[in-house]
């Protein structure tokens, strides 16, 4: 099915494939301290304030995977006139994201998710709440227009489109049907990765629901082989996709390929995992950007699969680089059983 070396061949062969995002921008802002003490003033804990950091999440954390691989993407989304939006764009600079297909709406906030840590002398870092802010409202037609003109700008540049579905708006399905139409006109495959339905993606190269998303989109739980095989199946017939990967956390991933046999692609890493906050981008940001190198389907879903073994490594969102990948590749367990 392939060897360590050809997937090295792979990684080498990324660099510099273009990938657009276009979905739902993230700053995913992390306040971590520690605690002490309990308050005086009621039975609860009091953070003592270390740091705070904002790192690209949502379908920015998806561009930000890519560029850590040597891609180059271009993200086209939707941030607030704030301090949180310029802080986003700074740091999708920072990783080389490009941020031209940015739009600003001034009447609603960033899409920001606050996630509150603490530590202590006997602990490691732990989440313990989550603060998220957004506008529920449609997007303003203006915003609209002109996220599909950056859309229409981009795409004779880059080899692949990556449609991260967040339900903020940005994927609003007049939206969702001018970006499916441009791509289909200029050839471009598109992979889409949505917490929503998939019918309107039809016809697109590959969806990535993980295992309660598929689940709510057939209509019943997969709870053996047979149920996973049945779901599998009704997702390609009804989807029309060449492949669709169902994420299943510590069971790996199922690939289902128009033509082919399904292949379970096993967790490489089941016994480090610390935090799996944007995996799932990790996941389809590397599936596209490999796919569009010229990767085969199997070997873009283990090439993804091992790119967020190392991501649930660290604490918070996180990258990958071509460097952990090929290192990864000698020793992730279970591996061996594919090739």
């Amino acid at each position: 099915m392939f060897t360590p070396q050809s997937l090295a061949t792979i990684l080498d062969r990324i660099a510099g494939t273009r990938v657009m995002v276009l979905g739902d921008p993230i700053a995913d802002e992390f306040l971590e301290g520690r605690i002490d003490r309990i308050s005086r003033e009621a039975p609860v804990l009091i953070l003592r304030h270390a740091r705070t950091r904002l790192v690209p999440g949502g379908a920015a954390n998806a561009a930000a995977n890519i560029a850590a691989l040597a891609g180059k993407a271009e993200m086209v989304g939707v941030v607030g006139a704030d301090a949180t939006g310029e802080g986003l764009r700074d740091a999708l600079g920072r990783v080389g994201v490009g941020t031209s297909g940015l739009v600003v709406a001034g009447d609603r906030p960033t899409v920001t998710k606050t996630r509150i840590s603490a530590t202590s002398n006997q602990s490691v870092t732990q989440q313990i709440v989550r603060v998220d802010r957004q506008s529920d409202a449609p997007l303003p037609a203006e915003v609209s227009t002109s996220l599909i003109e950056a859309y229409a700008r981009l795409i004779p540049q880059v080899d692949a489109v990556l449609l991260s579905e967040y339900g903020n708006g940005v994927l609003a399905p007049e939206i969702r049907e001018q970006a499916l139409a441009l791509a289909r006109q200029a050839g471009k495959p598109v992979v889409v990765d949505a917490q929503g339905e998939l019918a309107p993606y039809r016809g697109v190269a590959a969806l990535t629901p993980n295992q309660p998303e598929a689940e709510a989109v057939v209509g019943f739980a997969i709870s053996d082989e047979a149920s996973l095989q049945r779901a599998g199946d009704r997702l390609l017939a009804e989807t029309g996709a060449e492949a669709v990967l169902i994420t299943r956390g510590a069971l790996g991933i199922a690939l289902f390929e128009r033509g082919h046999p399904r292949i379970d692609i096993p967790a490489f890493n089941r016994s480090e995992v610390f935090d799996v906050t944007g995996a799932g981008d990790t996941v389809v940001g590397t599936l596209t950007l490999a796919r569009a190198s010229g990767a085969t389907w199997c070997e873009a879903t283990i090439l993804a699969n091992l790119a967020a073994s190392q991501v649930v490594r660290r604490f918070g969102t996180a990258t990958t680089s071509p460097g952990e990948l090929l290192a990864a590749l000698g020793w992730a367990e279970g591996m061996e059983d594919l090739a």
